[in-house]
């Protein structure tokens, strides 16, 4: 059965299923389940109020992710559930897309937390994908990548309307999940490594964990598609496709230089962006495309920085303690 345009599958019928890499990311991410609370900011408000931990710089970088994710949460939300849910008629791609869509509502609580915990001001964080040009850049490029699907009219019942979808699936699973986030969770994630803003700094590692799943899903769904649909990736849909990547590298790239312009923690603004190209090739790779940039991966720790410890009496441990993310790929 086609996973999309197909009139012929009864959505309320989930067995026996078609597409079982569906179901295991479904159940991956209950396994991962957690939530923001569980996560002690105490240290944090102490180094935030500090005036001697934090430099200007880290704190401009802190305000600046969070400012972009409280948003993006919300815009990838808002694409899952009225957008793409409506046409990927298969039922267990839909019940891992309504746990991803619970995720993303989690990941908005923790912006909320975040918020809250440290005292900050709500409107300037959640406007600044309006008063920070690099940031919206971001966003607006993935709106325009996905703004025809969003009409009620829209189906996907021709090979262009089926390239259009494939253009929404690329705009926010490859480039909104899969690079426009990795510049900040990298910048978070050095910051934790040296034990400052450690709290916001796990619930980054938990966010990672969530989206390199959803990641994984939407290349599973877009290389499906492709499989099903051969005809409509043809030579110059591919390099279209290749083109928008690259161009959402140099928002991201952009992004990483504007928000940390003189490095931090021992880390260059230029090694920022080359985590993103090689980021990009992970991307490309995952759905069928050739490498753009072969660069090294600056980051290594990034791959082991969300493992979280696995020695622990399970009667005695939070989920956020006890699971582990091994199985992962975190980059």
């Amino acid at each position: 059965m086609p996973i999309i345009n197909n009139s012929k599958t009864d959505p309320n019928k989930i067995l026996p299923m078609s597409y079982l890499w569906a179901r295991k990311y479904y159940k991956d991410g209950i396994a991962n389940n957690w939530t923001p609370e569980e996560v002690s900011m105490q240290k944090d408000v102490e180094q935030w109020k500090s005036p001697k931990v934090l430099s200007p710089e880290e704190r401009k970088l802190i305000l600046w992710n969070l400012g972009f994710f409280s948003t993006a949460e919300s815009l990838t939300a808002n694409n899952i559930v009225l957008a793409v849910y409506r046409h990927v008629t298969n039922p267990e791609c839909r019940q891992y897309m309504l746990r991803q869509a619970y995720e993303e509502a989690v990941h908005t609580d923790t912006f909320i937390y975040c918020c809250d915990t440290l005292g900050l001001d709500p409107d300037t964080i959640y406007n600044m994908y309006n008063t920070i040009p690099c940031i919206k850049a971001k966003d607006d490029y993935v709106v325009e990548l996905t703004k025809s699907i969003f009409d009620p009219t829209f189906l996907t019942d021709s090979d262009e309307n089926i390239r259009l979808f494939l253009h929404d699936l690329v705009g926010y699973y490859v480039i909104m999940e899969g690079i426009f986030f990795y510049a900040g969770f990298a910048m978070m994630l050095a910051l934790k490594r040296q034990n400052k803003m450690i709290g916001i700094g796990e619930q980054f590692e938990y966010i990672m964990r969530d989206e390199s799943l959803h990641l994984a899903y939407g290349c599973d769904l877009i290389n499906t598609i492709k499989a099903e649909n051969p005809r409509v990736w043809t030579p110059a849909f591919e390099k279209n496709i290749i083109e928008l990547i690259k161009k959402a590298v140099e928002l991201e790239k952009k992004y990483a230089y504007e928000a940390c312009p003189d490095g931090i923690v021992g880390i260059r603004s230029d090694q920022f962006a080359a985590y993103v190209e090689y980021i990009a090739d992970r991307r490309f790779e995952r759905i069928g495309l050739p490498k753009a940039y072969n660069t090294e991966n600056p980051f290594p720790w990034m791959s082991q920085s969300a493992d979280l410890p696995k020695e622990k009496n399970f009667f005695e441990t939070r989920v956020t303690e006890y699971q582990t993310a091994g199985s992962l790929k975190w980059d």
